[in-house]
């Protein structure tokens, strides 16, 4: 290894937040780079090859500017800061961390934490219609959330809708004991557990009685026109055909409107065709609505989430060319069994 070195000044709590505890941090990036970290009174000691040392050095120092933001580092952040690093991307987390969106009831500021989110966060600024598609974790829902929260105390919109489908109302509902909201809840609380988190338990419940603040299944969208409201569907893919049509059709003058949903986990009978699937074809074209991927890049719960669900990503994607390979030949043509 060549003994090339760079150093950087960093105060105490600089050292303790791009350390991290027990320097698990410093290790990673250690383990990234391929570089030896010193600390020395506060100046820290970067050694390596050249090109190793200095994608280091330019990680730790914006990962020092972050800090004196007043944004606490977190592990997803490090890791989200080391891929873009690894794939050459330019886009630094400073910029995001100046996209505040609001601040939950403990003072945490919610914000997009990857690239994917900041295009999100921007089409549900710039659309009447968003689709929020993705796995679990992306943050889908709880920005779309934070959101609908913002425009409602900016005055934007005069009420919050939030509502997911109900897989299987009519059946296994019936088990669950007390009256119709006590069954519904469960399917909801996801809902409930992002509005405490944001606006309050008890803000919540004061606009809730008011009516400015809805949480119910989507069957009870039927019949309605939804005005001056944000509106948020939240588990999409276990929409049917009619009950996204349903829905879309309910858009009235002065809302808008985010359909949350990952393609990969339906709940819905083999037989059933997802509205969210349809919705996605049928709507693509329309320049109005905006579709937003978020991909396994986007996961930020903790890292082995991301690690669980790029294997599956990458697993699914596998089973889809095995499937291709062995239904149809080499001319794409599809094989058929001799009778």
């Amino acid at each position: 290894m060549n003994d090339f070195r760079m150093t950087l000044d960093l105060d105490t709590n600089e050292l303790r937040q791009l350390f991290g505890t027990n320097d698990t941090y410093i290790r990673k990036v250690e383990k990234e780079y391929d570089v030896s970290v010193i600390n020395r009174d506060g100046v820290i000691r970067i050694v390596g090859e050249e090109d190793d040392v200095k994608r280091a050095h330019r990680l730790l120092k914006e990962l020092k500017d972050i800090t004196n933001k007043g944004q606490e580092i977190e592990e997803q952040k490090l890791d989200y800061a080391m891929m873009m690093s690894r794939e050459n991307e330019d886009d630094g987390l400073l910029e995001m961390d100046a996209n505040v969106i609001c601040h939950t009831v403990a003072g945490k500021p919610v914000m997009p934490k990857t690239q994917g989110q900041k295009a999100y966060v921007k089409a549900m600024k710039e659309h009447m219609i968003v689709f929020g598609l993705g796995p679990a974790g992306t943050g889908k829902t709880y920005l779309a959330m934070a959101m609908a929260i913002t425009a409602f105390k900016n005055n934007e919109v005069q009420r919050i809708i939030l509502t997911r489908p109900a897989i299987e109302a009519g059946e296994k509902l019936g088990f669950l004991p007390g009256d119709l909201q006590s069954k519904i809840d469960p399917y909801l609380r996801p809902l409930y557990d992002a509005l405490y988190q944001i606006m309050g338990a008890e803000s919540f419940q004061k606009n809730m009685e008011k009516g400015l603040i809805e949480v119910a299944p989507l069957a009870y969208m039927r019949g309605r026109t939804l005005d001056n409201a944000y509106i948020i569907l939240d588990e999409a893919q276990n929409t049917t055909e009619a009950q996204m049509k349903m829905f879309l059709t309910r858009i009235g003058f002065g809302s808008k409107v985010v359909i949350t949903g990952d393609r990969s986990q339906k709940d819905l009978v083999k037989t059933v065709r997802s509205g969210l699937d349809v919705a996605v074809s049928v709507l693509s074209k329309v320049d109005e609505i905006a579709f937003c991927n978020l991909t396994s890049r986007d996961v930020v719960r903790h890292p082995l989430v991301q690690k669980i669900v790029k294997a599956y990503e990458d697993y699914e994607e596998s089973q889809k060319k095995f499937g291709k390979s062995k239904s149809e030949d080499g001319k794409g043509r599809r094989k058929f069994k001799k009778s």
